[in-house]
């Protein structure tokens, strides 16, 4: 425990303080020794960067919990698994800097059963830059994030019933080997309807 709290730059006392709180797991045990490691390292140094941008222990302990019991990234990225999104990796402090404010117990549990989060040691798995992204802008914008994965979760329903049409019509008229082929056509076909339909939202409310 003393080298450990050398380590993270921080008192014995204040290391006893976090595993009180939970905010970081317990030891290996072997008999009446405790084995800390590098996975406890990392996740003192996560929570002494959270601490400087300004976020609460109460706020740190739910990112903690619930990175700690969240999707592992074999789950959510699955198996030669074929996508056109770019995964990306993140540190806890680092999703927190992405929705200042709104990285909470409730949000990150939402997240990964949507399917958007996933664990992988002591980092954060995000399954699309695209999606980080524009999840984020949607956020500075002042939408609260719990509404945007909401929003995501209508949507992730909508793409499905798409896929579906898609995937039926394209196999009653040719081959399996023929999908990835026309998957760019069925995407186009989406957003030029979405980008009409917008259009006439936007004419009605003008």
């Amino acid at each position: 425990m003393e080298e450990l709290a050398r380590l993270a730059g921080i008192t014995v006392r204040t290391l006893r303080f976090y595993r009180e709180r939970k905010l970081i797991p317990p030891p290996r045990r072997e008999g009446r020794i405790a084995w800390y490691d590098d996975h406890h390292l990392a996740r003192l140094r996560t929570i002494s960067a959270l601490l400087e941008r300004g976020h609460t222990l109460s706020g740190i302990a739910e990112l903690a919990e619930a990175f700690d019991h969240g999707r592992d990234v074999g789950d959510l990225l699955g198996i030669g698994a074929p996508t056109e999104e770019t995964p990306v990796r993140l540190t806890p402090e680092e999703l927190a800097d992405h929705f200042a404010g709104e990285v909470t117990a409730e949000n990150l549990a939402a997240a990964m059963d949507l399917g958007y989060l996933g664990t992988d040691g002591d980092e954060i798995v995000h399954i699309s830059r695209r999606l980080l992204d524009v999840s984020a802008a949607l956020v500075r914008e002042g939408i609260p994030l719990a509404e945007v994965l909401a929003a995501g979760r209508r949507v992730r329903d909508h793409a499905d019933a798409l896929a579906a049409l898609f995937t039926d019509l394209i196999l009653r008229h040719a081959s399996e080997g023929d999908l990835p082929r026309l998957r760019p056509l069925a995407k186009s076909v989406v957003d030029a309807e979405l980008s009409m339909a917008l259009d006439r939202r936007l004419s009605k409310r003008t």
